[in-house]
């Protein structure tokens, strides 16, 4: 080795040490007046003798060009997430469906089982690959089993080590995550350029981590910590949960060393009480709950995975975030089949990072049951993603200048009277209230969203916006109006250029061939969901014979009671409605004969209907369906007591709740796959 070669060496040693120090032990001794020159030299020597440039070497971790777009890297160990407890009755639960499988595994119950209970960071879900010690790739979940190659982002990444410790081979997965510090200074930048605010550190780093320029990237100073090694060779000991999180520490990763080994739920709850209120955490981080793991691989293999998760680890989620505000107003939705819906505007509060100003009131009867009225200090909740509703009203809050809220009487788009959806055979009211008018423009808007949306037509490019300028602009009154739109009536428009109006026309005219099933569905009959729309095709065939049949006709096919055949009977009884059907004929729409299946009766699943509810891991709800419907048999989208199974994933809601009440028979994903 010449002496370029060592003096290179050198400084790639001690770079790399100091940027372990800073950025991995918080070391406040190291400063950037140490790092920069050392830097500096490097890609001097560098530039001079760039046949001595490695993988590994600190000035690689920003790359000089940015990326057309992300490839897919299929995960070598499949991805999945953590089924969720929200208390100690969830944990005892999980505790003691895991003693059974192992007590009849292994013939007797452990005594040594324990557990680790590790921080929820709530970040990104990270996955890298070394091999002999050197980053190959990082990719983000993804779907389970592919993901996005995001290796030129994450060697960005300060607290990645692009060559670990000791030359291994491994896995390891770890969760990206942004400083609240940081996303202030980012967010104090992107005001001064008139950009959208991000609305948390999660937004902000998976926001990040979508760029393709990683220059940018390394600017907004994220950061990795690692919680687990799922592949490795040989050559490394790893007997449990401890063992991973101290290799992953000596490998030179960012770990979280505020991890307890607990062996009962007493000292797991402990654990929890000391963290759910986040508003005393002092971590850099967000954490969103704890991570339970059985902390011996021994047990950990016994008990393996279900179709979606593994049976050894659980998040213990904290409580739904809640704050209290006033309500300055209430005003009124009008959906695609005329139901108003009330959302009040508030004072901002802050929930889960978002300032949160608008929240669901779902019905006029859910405010008389709140008893909420304009002024009221309320509570409201929001957990994960979920829209904000207001939970309950601090009536001891009153002031006396409250002003109750009046049933609408009249539509605040078209001002046509409303009146209370009355349904069913015996015509009993309900709950939402409706605009009559089915010229409303606000109606017109929501019907025509829907009609273009993935399952129904499926028209890339046609958002919210430019369906409400074309309505706007008077090019289209309706649905059937698009397929006669050319690039002539959209070149002019803001928002269109030649090219974009070229290629909305492109995907209009890709749209014209449909199947029954899809076409069905986007008319967007009251009651007519995916599932009906496909059952209805396949029984009836053409959009001929549907028009035409009565409503006994139509409560011959499963799953179809008074309350749908009614809304049928009723949809194509209006003389508008068989119009719109003619319209979009005569503008080039084709129906695609329906592609029954073959042989249904020999399936194996035939006779039986299945309601599907949550996420499921291993595949989309769409793919669950066409297995489903490949072997025979029907799924339905509500539960009755002719429901066969009900397929429960990720989060299921009341779907589940109902299925139980009725005794259903429910199936996780495991016995699904199995089934399927």
């Amino acid at each position: 080795m010449n002496e370029v070669e060592k003096r290179i060496q050198h400084l790639r040693d001690q770079i790399n040490d100091l940027r372990h120090r800073y950025h991995v032990l918080n070391d406040p001794q190291v400063t950037d007046a140490m790092y920069d020159p050392l830097m500096d030299e490097l890609r001097k020597l560098e530039r001079e003798h760039p046949e001595l440039i490695t993988p590994d070497s600190p000035t690689q971790r920003v790359a000089g060009k940015p990326l057309d777009g992300f490839s897919k890297i299929t995960h070598v160990v499949p991805q999945w997430s953590f089924d969720d407890a929200f208390g100690r009755e969830d944990l005892e639960d999980w505790q003691e469906r895991n003693m059974k499988v192992l007590e009849k595994e292994l013939g007797s119950r452990p005594s040594d089982l324990s557990y680790t209970v590790e921080l929820k960071i709530d970040g990104l879900h990270m996955v890298l690959t070394y091999e002999d010690g050197l980053l190959q790739h990082a990719a983000t979940r993804g779907d389970g089993k592919v993901g996005e190659d995001v290796t030129q982002n994450v060697k960005t990444i300060q607290s990645v080590p692009l060559r670990l410790k000791e030359t291994v081979s491994i896995v390891a997965e770890g969760e990206v995550w942004l400083s609240e510090e940081m996303l202030k200074k980012i967010n104090e930048e992107r005001k001064k350029n008139d950009e959208a605010l991000f609305a948390n550190p999660r937004n902000a780093a998976a926001g990040t981590m979508r760029q393709l320029d990683a220059s940018i990237v390394e600017q907004r100073k994220l950061q990795l910590t690692a919680y687990d090694i799922s592949k490795h060779e040989s050559g490394l000991s790893l007997f449990t949960q401890v063992d991973e999180l101290q290799t992953l520490k000596h490998l030179g990763f960012l770990t979280d060393d505020d991890w307890s080994e607990c062996k009962t739920i007493d000292q797991i709850m402990a654990v929890y009480d000391r963290y759910k209120h986040r508003d005393i955490n002092t971590k850099p981080y967000w954490i969103d709950g704890l991570v339970i793991k059985v902390n011996q691989k021994k047990y950990q293999e016994v008990l393996g995975f279900t179709g979606k998760s593994p049976r050894w680890a659980i998040a213990l989620k904290f409580p739904a975030e809640q704050g209290t505000t006033v309500i300055e107003d209430v005003y009124w939705q009008v959906g695609r089949t005329g139901v108003l819906t009330p959302v009040a505007h508030m004072q901002p509060v802050k929930l889960a990072g978002t300032m949160v100003t608008h929240a669901t009131l779902h019905n006029f009867d859910e405010i008389e049951r709140l008893g909420v009225r304009i002024g009221d200090t309320v509570v409201v909740e929001k957990a994960g993603d979920i829209i904000p509703k207001v939970i309950r009203v601090l009536e001891k809050m009153r002031t006396g200048k409250e002003k109750k809220i009046a049933q609408p009487t009249q539509c605040p788009v078209c001002f046509s009277s409303v009146e209370r959806y009355e349904t069913g055979d015996k015509k009993e009211i309900g709950a939402a209230l409706i605009c009559v008018n089915p010229q409303c423009y606000a109606q017109e808007k929501e019907r025509i969203r829907h009609f273009v949306s993935k399952h129904a037509f499926d028209i890339d490019g046609m958002g919210e916006k430019i369906v409400e300028q074309l309505l706007d602009e008077g090019l289209i009154k309706n649905a059937a109006d698009i397929f006669a739109l050319t690039i002539g009536d959209l070149a002019p428009l803001d928002r269109f250029a030649e090219k974009s109006a070229e290629n909305l026309i492109n995907a209009i005219e890709a749209a014209k061939n449909v199947t029954l099933a899809r076409f069905i569905y986007a008319l967007g009959i009251r009651h007519v969901g995916e599932e009906t729309a496909i059952a209805l095709a396949e029984t009836f065939e053409t959009i001929e014979k549907l028009m035409n049949v009565s409503k006994e006709e139509l409560e011959t096919v499963s799953d179809i009671g008074p309350r749908v055949s009614e809304s049928i009977v009723e949809y194509f009884g209006n003389a508008q409605n068989k119009k719109l059907v003619e319209e979009l004929q005569k503008n080039g729409v084709t129906i695609l004969k329906e592609q029954r299946t073959k042989n249904k009766e020999q399936g194996v699943l035939f006779g039986k209907t299945f309601v599907l509810t949550g996420t499921l891991a291993s595949m989309s709800r769409d793919e669950a369906k066409e297995k489903i419907r490949a072997l025979g048999g029907d799924v339905s989208e509500s539960v009755s007591k002719k429901t066969t199974y009900v397929v429960a994933g990720e989060s299921a809601g009341s779907k589940l709740e109902k299925a139980r009440a009725l005794g259903v028979n429910v199936l996780d994903e495991d016995a699904f796959l199995k089934m399927v």
